[in-house]
């Protein structure tokens, strides 16, 4: 009788702490993640939209990045590269969502580069709160003296300043960067986009804005991050994915020499932030795939982010 009872205790002790560790395993805070590039109405989507996406994801803290003010000139594209050519919406579009979900959203702040009044409407928002230069997507050389006045002003702020670089569409001249982030080496400066991800290969063709196949290490993207303190890499877009896939083994080792340098970002119009159709939720698990070990893996979607935006 007594050894039933003892028996029957036990059992309910066991099964009790297998409930609680369950629980708390259910009820266990997610591992953080940052996204450092999205975007608000992008390619019209709603703000709820926008947040359930982000959820989906899950993803805890969100960079929002506003387009400059729509003109007619060569650097928009005489109009056509409006809204980042996306449709997003701008500067005050940005903060206020993000104010209303403080904590879990952040912004940028963004103007036409050569606009001579451009340093002065981003320093508007970079005083009210603003926390990088982004996303610099206009039809200039890269190293402008428009582009140049820009850099010195996310200096000035100690915030990063995300370039889209695109073969001869956007912020032309790539292979001459090298020169800016030698010039300018208080700037923090993010890299983004096809000619960005293309050049981790060493035999890459300019023209090619979505290559496949392997890759060979050593080309201009690969030797910025290795040899500039101030150059770092945004993962987002399929440009970003594309160069996640393509070349699984070099991608871990590229990892492995990068680390430090690599945040995760979206930039992703999918409503629902998951399946086939979200590219941003297919980076992510990318990442967590080829990352070589979970330091790093955590690094790219959370540390990195952490240490350069300041993030609690």
């Amino acid at each position: 009788m007594r050894h039933t009872s003892s028996r029957r205790a036990f059992l309910s002790r066991s099964l009790g702490t297998l409930a609680t560790a369950a629980l708390a395993q259910e009820t266990a805070a997610p591992e953080p993640v940052v996204d450092i590039h999205q975007h608000t109405h992008y390619r019209q989507r709603k703000d709820e939209h926008l947040l359930a996406h982000q959820r989906a994801m899950g993803v805890t803290t969100t960079i929002l990045l506003p387009a400059g003010t729509p003109m007619t000139r060569p650097s928009t594209h005489e109009g056509k590269s409006n809204g980042l050519a996306a449709e997003c919406w701008g500067n005050e579009s940005c903060m206020q969502l993000a104010q209303a979900h403080p904590g879990a959203y952040l912004w940028g702040a963004n103007e036409v580069t050569d606009l001579d009044t451009a340093p002065t409407e981003i320093e508007k928002w970079l005083k009210l709160g603003a926390c990088i230069i982004a996303e610099q997507k206009f039809d200039v050389q890269c190293d402008s003296a428009h582009s140049q006045k820009l850099y010195e002003l996310a200096a000035a702020y100690q915030v990063p300043i995300l370039l889209h670089f695109q073969n001869e569409t956007y912020n032309r001249g790539y292979e001459r960067f090298h020169t800016m982030l030698a010039k300018h080496p208080k700037t923090t400066f993010i890299g983004h986009a096809q000619t960005f991800w293309g050049n981790i290969d060493k035999l890459h063709e300019p023209k090619n804005l979505y290559p496949k196949g392997k890759i060979t290490p050593g080309g201009l993207t690969d030797r910025y991050l290795a040899d500039y303190p101030n150059m770092f890499a945004d993962m987002s877009a399929g440009s970003g994915l594309n160069a996640l896939t393509r070349d699984e083994a070099h991608t871990t080792a590229f990892f492995q020499r990068h680390q430090d340098k690599i945040l995760y970002g979206s930039d992703c119009t999918d409503h629902f932030g998951r399946g086939p159709g979200c590219q941003g939720a297919q980076t992510i698990a990318m990442i967590r795939k080829l990352a070589p070990g979970k330091t790093v893996e955590r690094k790219i979607l959370f540390e990195n982010a952490r240490k350069l935006f300041k993030i609690a």
